[in-house]
């Protein structure tokens, strides 16, 4: 028998290449807690998601890695769209794009709450994630209201599955709107996972369920090795036009 780790693992920030514990040794309190330390090269990011661990933290803190059980995840045939929500589809005037503004998006989702103490997308965060949007890793949704960026979203995508980080709203539903848009067109394209992380009351309304961490990840091993979708991404027009119907 293992003998189990007490309290997360530490990682060399001097060693990018350095393994990640089993996920199973991540603290049950709190929930997921698996690393700290190490660094935010692309090489460590990537290799962090398709193990099903992912970095947060707050300002002043070192990078924590973690990796719930269970985690919350969202099929993309399995999409609810609410009888309001599909009215505000058919009338909002916004324009949807994808990756056509990333660093708009990140900075926006990095700006301060309502009720909120600072911000876990730290600059440091902000820097990781626009190099992983270079390396065509990182891709961001726009919700445009005229030339004004009203909403949006980002995420990773690794083969076929898709690591939701984070979106924002500067107009009513900006933000649900812009990922309907996403997971329908993430269903056409065959991707077969989006992870959403934490379980919370706005995503089960989307259809996100919690998903035991020992099959979400078996699901990765899978969905992860799938080829890549080119970069930059482009928003079908028929999934735009489809969803105003």
């Amino acid at each position: 028998m293992k003998e189990r780790l007490q309290g997360p693992f530490w990682l060399d920030p001097q060693d990018p290449d350095g393994p990640f514990p089993p996920v199973e040794y991540a603290l049950q309190e709190p929930d997921g807690l698996l690393a700290v330390g190490g660094d935010l090269t692309p090489t460590r990011l990537l290799r962090a998601y398709r193990q099903g661990i992912f970095p947060w933290y707050n300002t002043g803190q070192p990078i924590l890695w973690w990796s719930p059980d269970p985690r919350a995840i969202l099929l993309p045939s399995e999409l609810h769209v609410s009888r309001s929500l599909r009215k505000t589809l058919r009338r909002a005037p916004w324009r949807i794009s994808l990756d056509q503004a990333f660093d708009q998006v990140i900075t926006a989702c990095a700006g301060s709450r309502p009720g909120a103490d600072g911000t876990w997308i730290t600059a440091e965060m902000q820097a990781a994630y626009r190099e992983l949007h270079h390396r065509g890793y990182a891709h961001s949704v726009e919700v445009w209201e005229n030339e004004r960026l009203a909403g949006g979203l980002y995420g990773i995508a690794i083969g076929r599955v898709f690591f939701g980080e984070s979106m924002f709203s500067l107009a009513t539903d900006a933000s649900k709107v812009a990922f309907v848009h996403l997971v329908r067109q993430l269903l056409d394209w065959g991707f077969e996972l989006i992870d959403c992380q934490m379980q919370t009351g706005h995503l089960a309304r989307f259809g996100a369920r919690p998903l035991a961490r020992e099959t979400f990840i078996a699901h990765l091993a899978g969905a992860c090795v799938r080829p890549d979708m080119p970069a930059p991404w482009t928003l079908d027009p028929a999934i735009a036009m489809a969803l105003r119907q």
